[in-house]
């Protein structure tokens, strides 16, 4: 695994991307964005939850117990979600990080975990993803006005297929509906007061 040369610092904001290794598509049906929202609402949080099966089963059924680390009593995010984007061949995401490492222990269960769903879905092998995640500091408001809109409108920047059209998810429609499922609540409304 790549070592990062500057460390994520907590309490900051980033801009992370990644695309598609040679720019394929990391998502190639409904199934694969909605486990990819899954993975990112359930690996943000510190303890291993060993595998998305297991806990789906046990929030089915309590009484199945998946495991004393299964991190759903997990008090604190790895990261604060304030905006994202899913294309067909790559995302973006603006993350605060919340605890030292987070997005670095955050992305690599979040891409790892893909990576093997999707590996095993398709019967292949190898890299999904264009190596380590980019990362961009946020360095101040005028960029972070300018970087929400275009990371959360992205699928409009792209000449996306009508037939992939389907495959884009994107934290506009949180943003449209005041109704934040991805995106942290309290930053998403600190948000909406700013821009009204």
């Amino acid at each position: 695994m790549s070592i990062r040369r500057q460390p994520l610092i907590t309490g900051q904001m980033y801009h992370i991307y990644n695309c598609g290794v040679d720019k394929r598509d990391i998502f190639a049906d409904k199934n694969d964005i909605y486990r990819f929202i899954e993975s990112i609402k359930e690996f943000n949080r510190e303890d291993k939850i060993n595998s998305l099966a297991n806990l789906r089963k046990s929030k089915q059924n309590p009484q199945i117990e998946v495991s004393p680390l299964s991190g759903m009593d997990s008090k604190e995010p790895l990261v604060e979600i304030i905006g994202y984007c899913l294309n067909p061949n790559h995302f973006h995401l603006i993350l605060k990080q919340s605890v030292d490492s987070g997005i670095s222990k955050f992305m690599q269960k979040l891409l790892g975990g893909y990576t093997y769903y999707f590996n095993s879905k398709n019967t292949r092998s190898g890299s999904l993803f264009q190596g380590l995640f980019k990362s961009q500091l946020i360095v101040n408001e005028n960029y972070f006005n300018k970087l929400i809109g275009y990371v959360n409108k992205n699928y409009l920047v792209h000449s996306i297929p009508e037939n992939k059209n389907d495959l884009v998810f994107s934290g506009d429609f949180e943003y449209e509906n005041s109704k934040f499922n991805i995106i942290s609540k309290k930053e998403g409304e600190n948000i909406l007061e700013v821009f009204g």
